[in-house]
């Protein structure tokens, strides 16, 4: 039985308008009960609702900002920002060595408060002419991260929808913590997506699929979390993450991009592994990136490669 995460189930958006879909907390709660999470069940049961039974949405949006904002200190203590500029440093230099021209825009898919964003605004680890912009379907989230950008007095931006429907095209999509909450058939429509788009290429960070990362993940999250939403829909993440087939397997469905992974769990110490990459470029940018990276190039393996390493 697949596992859900509570902050999934209780906040709603039609796609197409990105207006806010009323959740009721019965069905959430029954949702999670059939899915055998009696524990989540629980946690939803004891939210706010209204009395026809519809979750209080700015009791929603607050729990969400305040497990984000925790959230925040696992990026940190990951160090995303610098994981992140260790390989689109190179992608960068290899798509401007390739003669693009334009404008370098990155855009963060499902930014949440934008913590990554807004590290790379602060620090100008990529450089003072790389556009950043912080995409997300919660509007509350989108919302927080704007005002924190402002009070930071940050050059970078954050939109509330669809990061495919942007006026501006991406030069790079990329993400952090975002995969495991597709399912592969969504998975693939996602990396499909950015394929037929103009971007030239995409870097998506995830949870490795170890045995050790449930533990790992509990034991953070109970340190850290003090919500319990917040606890459990951490090791859940943990749990439902796609092993290293699954995310080349639907990498590859991106039409004209290369798939590789960076650091798959057969060449990584599975004690040092919580996050790896799967990223997408344009075929004639494979030989300027392994150029780019130097000796870390051995840690990225194309399809036949990896599957040279699995056996």
């Amino acid at each position: 039985m697949p596992q859900l995460e509570i902050s999934d189930l209780i906040t709603a958006t039609d796609p197409e308008s990105g207006r806010r879909l009323p959740v009721r907390r019965a069905d959430v709660v029954g949702q999670l009960h059939a899915n055998g999470n009696a524990r989540a069940a629980r946690i939803v049961a004891g939210l706010p609702a209204d009395q026809d039974g519809v979750l209080d949405p700015g009791a929603v949006d607050r729990l969400l900002i305040s497990v984000h904002t925790e959230l925040q200190r696992l990026s940190e203590e990951l160090r995303i920002g610098q994981r992140l500029v260790h390989l689109i440093g190179p992608l960068r230099t290899a798509i401007r060595a390739a003669g693009h021209t334009g404008p370098f825009r990155l855009v963060d898919v499902g930014c949440g408060l934008g913590f990554l964003i807004r590290w790379l605004a602060a620090t100008g680890a990529l450089g003072p002419d790389t556009e950043l912009i912080g995409v997300d379907l919660n509007a509350a989230l989108v919302g927080e991260a704007d005002r924190l950008a402002r009070a930071e007095r940050l050059d970078c931006r954050f939109v509330h929808g669809n990061a495919f429907t942007l006026p501006e095209a991406a030069t790079v999509y990329v993400s952090t913590g975002v995969l495991h909450h597709f399912p592969e058939p969504a998975l693939a429509e996602f990396f499909r997506a950015q394929g037929a788009s103009p971007a030239m290429a995409f870097c998506h960070y995830d949870i490795a699929a170890t045995g050790l990362a449930p533990i790992g993940a509990w034991m953070f999250h109970r340190a850290r979390m003090r919500h319990p939403l917040g606890r459990h829909d951490g090791v859940a993440s943990a749990r439902r993450a796609h092993d290293d087939a699954t995310l080349l397997r639907a990498a590859a469905t991106a039409p004209d991009m290369r798939p590789l992974l960076y650091e798959p769990r057969r060449v990584a110490n599975p004690f040092c592994t919580t996050l790896r990459p799967v990223i997408g470029v344009r075929p004639h940018l494979e030989a300027p990136l392994r150029q780019a990276l130097g000796r870390s190039s051995r840690r990225l393996l194309g399809p036949e490669q990896f599957a040279g390493a699995a056996r």
